[in-house]
């Protein structure tokens, strides 16, 4: 076992012998069953041949259109069975795939893929938003089938872009190898199975917590590929789960809060939890319920999981290193941290580590060090940020960060990088971003700004408002990077050395509301106005909803014309409130009833239509027994 802040010993002997490359293992998979269901999805579904031919002709495509090995190729695709296709596709040509989500906005995708100066885009739109000159290629397209290519393991794999603190996005870029010893880890620490399994496609190609998902296909697994409309709705995501027998679902903390009530009393597939900390009651929940789930901890630049634990025992922690793994516990001087409860900054080491950030090698630099305690030349850690202790048993507890790097509902944020965006729209003239907890575990980003004549006409003469600059946000940044709310202050409060003090930021104000503002009246909230000039006569379902919003949001009122993203709100939020209204009322209620929705009166608009529609369709049973959960 490999131990902490110690030079690796044996676990590292593991790797002397490379991981069997990922196509070797597809190919293999394809010989051996060729009528195997590899992929379900929306669509439609393939087997292992089917899946073969596809990826073989995209791929003579993509080198009929240039693409050599080391390339890098664009894959802006919506959630269908395309979307595996492609991926396979792009490493058959010898390139690496860097994903463009279709959901982010045109001026992020353009950035990322001139950043990455890419050599194709597959996209089923005719017009991506790519720089001029790059060819496009349907997700269908075929040529004469690409022979069969084996990279070398330090050959990249792919670009996967995060937050950066510098204001910009910037590329992670890791090899075959390091994917390849990802998949044999899992293997041989017991997360992975021996036998073939069915796994839930959860995770956002964007994000590296998906590479683990897909890349099971390629050892004979079955792939069920979730769309956004199932990962969206909670109820119809437990269906899918059991119509098709799956056996691995990768799912953040927050998503599992959603999941847990309608998985009550069915088969619960293994849960793969990461992306966040464990709170202390979920993990005891799982661990109690006797639910077969894993905590594994890992940053992109280490190959998604470095670090896994069973749920089980009292109380979070980080676990054991997957094998190959060297972790450190270390201090500024880069001098092992020891003792009960001593914190330092944790140090990750192995064959999983990245190249780095191309195009920055003084970034990379600065975060990939040289590693003094590896016994072979030229080795390197991976300094994560993330600080850590050991407990008195001996487990590695997390604590927290030595930067301003976040983690809310599963999305790695730089804080940095919103408060560059906020701070250059017009009429702002300073910014900062903080995390805000709303409720109990529900974290959100909270934006704060000055603005040119700020505090004129007695307060109210800011040149700004908090909604448009909430709706210029959501023009350039993915959702995730957006704060729930942006409050307008006179001044930001700083520390004596002149930097800005975020531990003094108010409390936010709803982003409607420009700060200071006054108390509410009421705690009440005004009911939709009906236009009848009559007190409504569905105030039992207009209060209802009222209730919902106050409580998911945590706002202390509501009006008829607020909206719920100014409000607040984000993915996780909305989900709530379509949850709680179901149970409460009884009503066939879906997510997009509210995503659509133009402000409160609208969507109790539409909460009364499904209410006079009549009871909701047949649900799985709930029930309060989570031990009975499999």
């Amino acid at each position: 076992m490999t131990t902490y802040a110690e030079p690796a010993t044996a676990a590292a002997s593991v790797t002397d012998t490379p991981a069997v490359d990922l196509l070797a293992r597809l190919r293999a998979a394809v010989a051996a069953h060729p009528a195997r269901t590899a992929v379900h999805a929306v669509d439609g579904s393939l087997d292992f041949a089917g899946l073969d031919r596809r990826t073989a002709a995209l791929a003579g495509a993509l080198r009929a259109a240039g693409v050599r090995r080391g390339d890098r190729v664009g894959v802006h695709l919506g959630r269908t069975s395309d979307l595996p296709v492609a991926l396979l596709a792009v490493w058959r040509a010898g390139a690496a795939y860097v994903p463009l989500d279709p959901a982010y906005p045109a001026e992020r995708i353009g950035f990322m893929a001139a950043d990455a100066r890419l050599a194709a885009v597959i996209s089923a739109d005719a017009a991506p938003p790519v720089p001029d000159g790059v060819p496009v290629l349907r997700p269908d397209a075929e040529a004469a089938p690409a022979s069969a290519f084996t990279p070398h393991p330090l050959d990249s794999a792919y670009v996967i872009y995060t937050s950066g603190s510098t204001g910009r996005p910037k590329g992670v870029e890791v090899s075959h190898g390091a994917v390849a010893d990802l998949a044999a880890a899992l293997e041989r620490s017991g997360a992975y199975r021996p036998e073939a399994g069915v796994v839930a496609w959860n995770a956002s190609v964007s994000f590296d917590a998906s590479v683990q998902q897909w890349i099971r296909i390629c050892r004979g697994d079955t792939l069920v590929v979730i769309d956004d409309a199932q990962r969206a709705e909670p109820v119809r995501l437990v269906r899918l789960l059991a119509e098709y027998g799956v056996t691995d679902l990768d799912l953040t903390p927050s998503h599992w809060q959603l999941l847990r009530e309608p998985l009550a009393g069915a088969r619960v597939p293994r849960l793969f939890m990461g992306g966040e900390a464990v709170p202390a009651r979920t993990w005891r929940e799982l661990a109690d319920g006797g639910i077969d789930a894993l905590n594994l901890y890992g940053p992109t630049e280490c190959t998604v999981d470095a670090i896994t634990a069973p749920i089980t025992g009292p109380g979070p922690h980080l676990g054991e290193p997957l094998p190959g793994v060297r972790v450190y516990l270390l201090d500024d001087r880069l001098a092992p941290v020891t003792g009960v409860g001593a914190v330092g900054e944790l140090y990750l080491g192995g064959p999983g580590l990245a190249h780095g950030y191309p195009g920055h090698p003084g970034l990379t630099a600065g975060r990939f060090v040289a590693d003094p305690f590896a016994t072979e030349p030229g080795a390197r850690m991976y300094r994560t940020g993330d600080q850590a202790r050991r407990s008195a048993d001996g487990l590695l507890e997390y604590v927290g960060r030595v930067d301003r790097q976040v983690k809310v509902r599963g999305f790695r944020i730089e804080l940095g990088e919103v408060e560059h965006a906020l701070a250059a729209l017009d009429g702002v003239t300073a910014a900062a971003v903080t995390v805000h907890e709303a409720a109990p575990g529900d974290h959100r980003l909270a934006g704060y700004v000055t603005a040119e004549a700020a505090g004129a006409a007695g307060g109210g003469g800011a040149v700004v408002r908090p909604a448009d600059l909430l709706a210029e946000l959501r023009r350039a940044l993915p959702a995730h990077l957006v704060p729930s709310t942006v409050t307008v202050l006179d001044a930001l409060p700083l520390t004596p050395n002149g930097k800005v003090d975020h531990r003094a930021l108010p409390v936010p104000a709803p982003a409607s509301a420009p700060t200071p503002a006054p108390a509410p009246a009421s705690d009440t909230a005004a009911a939709p106005d009906t236009g009848t000039g009559t007190p409504d006569a569905h105030g039992g379902v207009d209060e209802q909803v009222a209730e919902v919003w106050r409580t998911v949001l945590g706002v202390p009122a509501v009006e008829p014309t607020d909206d719920f993203l100014s409000l607040g709100g984000h993915s996780l939020a909305a989900l709530r409130v379509v949850h709680l209204l179901r149970r409460r009322l009884g009503v066939e209620l879906q997510l997009r009833h509210l995503l659509d929705a133009v402000d409160l009166a609208d969507f109790t608009a539409a909460v009364r239509r499904a209410a006079a529609a009549g009871p909701a369709a047949a649900r799985p049973a709930l029930t309060a027994r989570r031990a009975a959960v499999r």
